[in-house]
């Protein structure tokens, strides 16, 4: 066993590299030292934590094996897990955080003596107050990735789900939760304590299915900041500086990616928790797309476009992803390059399903930093250019969002694709995207879609040049 001061010195340590992780983890290029500080800083962390434990060696082996069963499991899946698949992944991996932090809570609350916190009827109210809070934000954590992984995977519908009352539900709701908060202090009742979880999970529930699939990005970063606040609130309850620490930087940056990302969006954080983006009749979509024409092309033709440009600006999305053609379009690029042509590429910050997914498709297969661009950053270069080469991104390059008060993605900024002298566009079909909305960019005249898998179409273009 080692020292409390002691304890407290390591514990700060793992913080400044949780710190310095988060520091790393903000550009694509130092993401490699962010992600290895994390892991030094969460080994240390653990460390200190068994060696401060007055019994040590009671349940050791028990913890021990659960470890090395979680971190199997853990390591596994995302060594597995496709990268169209991520932000399923990271929405689980939330859900489990949460609920952690609910089984700690209710370890405590059933037997504080064994935390320091009292007996039973008779919890420290400081601590019943953040044992309370984390448990309640820890359930609505699990409950609500659920549906976001649900709605992720294809399992649940994308499109908003909603009904009648729904935003005075769950107002009562949440008054509610503070109200029992404020009884289960008062009382100590495990009636009250289990009634609390109970509505917890079910406002967790309520709070994720009215939010559409164009959303889930931001979604996504608020289920990891609620996670990092859980962890926070039960770091309290067992007077655990590291876990203090880390909840509160996870808590924290969460909160403040997600309002990065809804600025991105032009939307408020209210509106995203609260309103039912995304929910258009894809029917009369589908009935409007019969009667407007389309120009369609080959690889032939894209080839000879490009091979006549003197500047290329790509712009990937999520169908990239799906047809895993990041390192095809690497060498579409390098190709292009080699014919003296400027290649550029265009980031949405809500491209894909999640923060960053398309700067680490883009990383993996090796693309030049200082090559990728931030909508704020190129967006004035597509009237330059001479042809932009979408690559399954939808949403984030629809025109309607400049124009149409009535879309659901109004004033949301996109990416000024339309300015280009030539728009290549890669796509399946002239399906909506993931807000459930028609593309006004597929029938402009400057518009040629390529009806086809992405990677291949990708090949075949390379061949061709």
């Amino acid at each position: 066993m080692i020292s409390a001061n002691l304890s407290a010195i390591f514990y700060l340590v793992s913080g400044v590299l949780f710190i310095l992780a988060l520091r790393g983890l903000s550009s694509p290029e130092t993401s490699r030292q962010g992600n290895f500080f994390g892991i030094v800083g969460m080994v240390i962390a653990v460390v200190v934590t068994f060696l401060s434990t007055d019994n040590f060696s009671v349940g050791f082996i028990y913890v021990l094996i659960f470890i090395l069963l979680g971190g199997s499991i853990g390591a596994f899946i995302a060594y597995r897990i496709p990268m169209t698949a991520m932000p399923e992944l990271v929405a689980g991996f939330h859900s489990l955080v949460g609920l952690a932090a609910v089984f700690v809570a209710i370890a405590a609350f059933l037997n504080p003596q064994a935390f320091n916190l009292g007996v039973p009827g008779k919890i420290k109210l400081g601590s019943l107050i953040e044992m309370s809070i984390g448990a309640a934000v820890g359930a609505i954590t699990f409950s609500g990735s659920v549906i976001a992984f649900l709605k992720l995977q294809g399992i649940m519908s994308g499109s908003p789900i909603t009904f009648k009352g729904q935003h005075p539900l769950n107002a009562i709701i949440l008054i509610s939760i503070i109200a029992l908060i404020y009884l289960l202090c008062s009382t100590q009742s495990a009636n009250l304590f289990w009634i609390l979880l109970g509505v917890s999970f079910l406002i967790g529930f309520l709070l994720i299915i009215p939010i559409g699939g164009a959303d889930m990005p931001v979604v996504i970063s608020m289920l990891n900041s609620y996670s990092g606040w859980a962890a926070a609130g039960i770091g309290f309850t067992l007077e655990n500086t590291a876990l203090i620490i880390t909840g509160a930087l996870v808590g924290s940056s969460g909160a403040i990616l997600s309002y990065i990302m809804c600025k991105g969006m032009n939307r408020s954080f209210f509106n995203v928790i609260l309103g039912g983006f995304g929910a258009t009749d894809e029917v009369k979509g589908s009935s409007t797309k019969e009667q407007r024409p389309v120009k369609s092309g080959n690889a032939d033709d894209a080839a000879f476009l490009m091979k006549n440009a003197s500047s290329v600006i790509i712009v990937p999305g999520y169908g990239m992803a799906v047809a895993q053609a990041q390192h095809a379009l690497r060498e579409m690029v390098d190709t292009l390059k080699k014919n003296d042509i400027k290649v550029s590429y265009a980031i949405h910050p809500v491209a894909g399903r999640m923060p960053g997914h398309m700067n680490v498709l883009l990383a993996e297969a090796n693309v030049p930093y200082d090559e990728v661009f931030e909508l704020e950053e190129i967006n004035n270069d597509f009237a330059n250019a001479d042809v932009a080469f979408v690559i399954g991104a939808n949403d984030v390059t629809n025109p309607v969002a400049k124009t149409d008060p009535q879309s659901p993605i109004y004033g949301m900024p996109v990416l000024d694709v339309e300015k280009c002298k030539s728009v290549l566009f890669v796509k399946r079909s002239l399906s909506p995207g993931y807000a459930g909305i028609d593309n006004d960019l597929f029938y402009k005249e400057n518009t040629l879609m390529l009806f086809a898998d992405a990677k291949k179409m990708t090949e075949d273009i390379t061949k061709n040049l």
